[in-house]
């Protein structure tokens, strides 16, 4: 089945799972869904991975992201999802730890994201299909970057990570 096709369970704006429909029509539609999404940080906590998506991306192609994450299936538990999705695009296998849990709506794009985050200083495999390139990124250099609303960072997950910052002491 090609990942246009595949199921993927749709959510409600209150965050319930009301079904499920393809990928094609949840994106054709933007109908709201849920996505299981990593922060991959050093064991010091001071640096990230950041990467840049392929240009083959449905969403938001050749764009920067510092979070390795995708739409959760029908049937699937986000927290499943992002233990799946950072070991599909960056081959990292320890379990990601929950964090919070926020909304993305931007358009057509209106999704309940499950973000989680794991410590890692092992070695970061790329998905070819998903993942062109990436490099770990100290924190203070991330947050100078998003400061210029230029650099190609990925909506959602600018969104995110300043969220991050917000809750994170530690990451001033």
């Amino acid at each position: 089945m090609s990942a246009q096709n595949e199921l993927v369970a749709l959510y409600d704006e209150a965050g319930r799972v009301v079904g499920s429909a393809t990928r094609r029509r949840m994106r054709a539609e933007g109908l709201w869904h849920a996505a299981g999404e990593v922060l991959v940080l050093s064991p010091d906590r001071a640096s990230v991975y950041v990467h840049r998506r392929t240009w083959t991306k449905d969403v938001f192609p050749g764009m920067h992201d510092c979070w390795a994450g995708g739409v959760v299936a029908a049937g699937e538990q986000p927290e499943r999802t992002a233990e799946r999705e950072v070991a599909e695009e960056l081959g990292v296998t320890a379990r990601p730890v929950p964090l919070f849990r926020t909304v993305h709506d931007l358009g057509s794009v209106r999704f309940h994201a499950f973000l989680h985050e794991v410590l890692w200083d092992g070695p970061i495999v790329h998905q070819p299909e998903e993942v062109a390139e990436g490099w770990w990124m100290p924190l203070a250099e991330l947050r100078e970057r998003l400061s210029d609303p230029r650099w190609p960072f990925v909506p959602d997950g600018r969104q995110f990570i300043e969220e991050w910052f917000a809750r994170n002491a530690e990451a001033r």
